[in-house]
């Protein structure tokens, strides 16, 4: 592990956004201590950090709050410069934020929808969530990870889609990904949930499922206070 630095990480446990934030310090050895937050009773010292929002997950460093989870990747990568998890090539970093953001706000809005509604509704979001899941296998043909040889910044992005995608699809019971139809990212999965900092810190399969269920029943929809 790196020095001690005064880092502490509000979150909740089964919050993608949270997790992929926690992969990234220990994938760069960073000492932190994790605070679990009850998001329907927000501790003060959430709405403290985080009063615009009021979400998890939260970055204090050294006294400093840093929120939401795309901007705390970055802010991780440039303060602990070891293990880079965003490459260094100008292009390529520019490529790896086009992903981010394509797949933490088209493809999660798609399986929002999916999770959430019926009929015809439902349907035509299982649509746009395959298109959108072509063109995620598409990028991975040839490669082991989005960023190559190793986990980075878009695999961490993209990481809710290992494991969350197939508890929603459970939960709400709907199926996009398809093994035959997507068969890159279909093994992307496999491999990403093999490494050891993914496997080591994922929340309990059956537990999460049942968290989902509960979550739809009450009609959730963006309530889950994370990002």
């Amino acid at each position: 592990m790196v020095a001690s630095y005064e880092v502490r990480l509000f979150g909740m446990w089964a919050s993608p956004a949270v997790r992929r934030v926690e992969w990234a310090l220990q994938l760069k050895g960073i000492e932190y201590e994790y605070i679990e937050e009850d998001l329907s009773n927000k501790s003060s010292s959430l709405l403290e950090y985080n009063p615009i929002n009021k979400q998890v997950p939260v970055l204090v460093h050294d006294g400093k709050p840093i929120v939401e989870s795309l901007v705390i990747l970055e802010y991780i990568d440039e303060t602990w410069k070891d293990k880079p998890i965003l490459p260094v090539d100008p292009h390529e970093r520019a490529k790896a934020r086009f992903w981010a953001t394509f797949v933490d706000v088209k493809c999660r809005e798609e399986a929002r929808k999916a999770f959430h509604m019926e009929g015809e509704e439902k349907e035509n979001s299982i649509e746009n969530l395959q298109v959108q899941l072509k063109a995620l296998d598409e990028e991975l043909e040839g490669k082991k990870f989005f960023s190559g040889d190793h986990i980075g910044y878009t695999d961490l992005v993209v990481g809710w889609m290992a494991f969350w995608l197939g508890v929603a699809e459970e939960a709400a019971g709907f199926k996009a990904n398809h093994e035959a139809k997507f068969p890159h990212f279909a093994r992307w999965i496999k491999d990403f949930l093999q490494e050891p900092v993914i496997k080591e810190n994922l929340p309990p399969r059956e537990k999460t499922v049942e968290f989902f269920c509960a979550f739809r029943q009450l009609g959730g929809c963006g309530k889950m206070n994370q990002k």
